[in-house]
């Protein structure tokens, strides 16, 4: 885009939520569910989702241009392998990121940018009085919705984390803070004789399933003051950039005290560059200032976190996406 004609540049900026408010209407309504793996006519889908046909065509033939669905004339549509994606029922699915994009409370905190701007305070706490976790414990279907595109974001993660580091040598990995289980999982398959702990509140490690479990342990508790687990790794994917660097020292620290002297922490995370060129985690970094309160964060400000916390940061692992490991090991 900084190549592109100013003038088209700034209106495409300008107006590029038009289009992803067709995609979170389309998503929401399910379109990609209801359409199946042939062509369709929209008075058929509009029929299916109780939809205005008409309406339904201006939307799907906007998000066409985009190569989300195809557009195949007379008012006829069919999948594209983006809109695939877009279905429940689609291994990879990012129906719930766009889900979770679309909710009205995440809309409302966006709309609250200029606000952390000026004072530095996160959005979302100064329109709900509240952090978006605390947020979510009160709210159990946007927590659900969260937790689904928490799941599907961090698909190409996980496979591209566990290529790219060599977990078989570790007999005991504990996944902080790591949800459903989804990582610790594909870690153990990556390192058979290693059995797993997975760490989080207890209300989540409470609903995380308990199929293929035999190698892991299961621990509720707060990772900013209860004890974490014992463990020779520790993995946090896309935890600490959720936290400022109070809370995040704070949660390291912690850690630290129950970390053995060789063991190591890896921490998958987008690393920002300090070139400024396109990079996804300068825009995530804003949703951060948003909705979380947390940053994005380069690698010179990781090693300066992780030895204020107890840690010493060893490199920085790139892989085949935008995240990397940070991998690090307690400070003699």
């Amino acid at each position: 885009m900084p190549d592109a004609d100013p003038y088209l540049q700034i209106r495409s900026l300008a107006n590029a939520y038009w289009l992803s408010r067709c995609l979170h209407v389309a998503t929401e309504f399910g379109v990609p569910d209801a359409l199946g793996d042939g062509p369709e006519t929209v008075e058929a889908l509009a029929g299916k989702i109780g939809a205005h046909a008409d309406s339904l065509k201006r939307v799907l033939r906007a998000l066409a241009t985009a190569g989300v669905f195809e557009d195949l004339g007379g008012g006829r549509f069919a999948h594209s392998p983006a809109s695939r994606l877009l279905r429940a029922d689609d291994p990879r699915s990012q129906r719930g990121l766009v889900r979770f994009a679309a909710a009205d409370y995440h809309w409302a905190a966006w709309g609250a940018l200029g606000q952390a701007v000026k004072t530095g305070r996160t959005a979302f706490d100064g329109i709900f009085g509240c952090n978006s976790f605390e947020y979510y414990q009160d709210h159990p279907e946007d927590a659900r919705v969260f937790d689904d595109a928490m799941a599907g974001a961090s698909a190409f993660g996980i496979a591209a984390a566990t290529s790219a580091y060599d977990f078989s040598d570790f007999k005991r990995i504990g996944d902080i803070g790591g949800g459903a289980g989804h990582l610790l999982r594909a870690v153990l398959a990556k390192a058979p004789k290693a059995e797993g702990v997975l760490f989080d509140m207890p209300h989540v490690v409470a609903a995380a399933p308990r199929a293929s479990s035999e190698r892991i342990a299961f621990q509720g508790g707060d990772f900013f003051k209860d004890d974490l687990p014992v463990c020779d790794a520790y993995v946090m994917m896309r935890i600490i950039h959720d936290w400022d660097d109070d809370r995040s020292e704070a949660i390291l620290k912690n850690l630290r005290r129950a970390a053995p002297p060789e063991s190591r922490l890896l921490l998958v995370e987008g690393v920002l560059s300090e070139d400024p060129k396109t990079d996804w985690g300068k825009i995530t970094d804003v949703e951060m200032l948003v909705l979380t309160g947390g940053r994005e964060r380069t690698g010179e400000e990781y090693r300066i976190l992780l030895a204020k916390s107890g840690f010493e940061m060893l490199r920085v692992i790139p892989t085949a996406t935008s995240i990397s490991i940070v991998e690090a090991r307690p400070a003699a």
